[in-house]
């Protein structure tokens, strides 16, 4: 290697560039992926916009969740159609290999206060599964697909 190759190479590595995850540059390796203090709700969330298919009911389902996990852990959303007592409070659950949404009866009526939903991941982009009323989850068959 020669004396100028190497001076060019140091020069190189001298001339590093660090950029922090909101892409404002930072003096050292450590400042670039160091914890922000303050993240916003809006960093750690998500909306995803699912379909409930049972053959005879379709439930419109808005999900909130964490895409910094896997599986993605739910933080809320809404079942806003297609199930009586419409809307209902998302209240937990995962979204991943395997789907799981825990929702309460936000609306009016008579049909039950809590709905389990949960289903296995299929191609295309789907989830099949059963869904039960008051902490059952196996009374009913169905499909749940993502919405674009």
């Amino acid at each position: 290697m020669t004396t100028q190759a190497r001076k060019q190479k140091d020069r190189t590595r001298s001339e590093h560039r660090y950029l922090n995850p909101q892409g404002a540059e930072v003096k050292t390796r450590d400042e670039a992926f160091a914890m922000p203090m303050e993240v916003s709700a809006e960093a750690l969330t998500t909306k995803a916009t699912l379909e409930l298919h049972n053959g005879q009911v379709t439930f419109a389902i808005e999900v909130q969740y964490n895409p910094n996990t896997y599986p993605h852990v739910v933080t809320g959303g809404q079942i806003t159609s297609g199930i009586c007592g419409a809307p209902w409070d998302i209240t937990g659950g995962t979204i991943g290999d395997q789907l799981r949404l825990d929702a309460k009866r936000a609306g009016q009526g008579s049909c039950a206060s809590t709905i389990t939903i949960v289903g296995e991941y299929q191609n295309p982009p789907a989830y099949r599964g059963t869904y039960g009323f008051e902490g059952a989850t196996s009374s009913f068959k169905h499909t749940t697909r993502y919405e674009c």
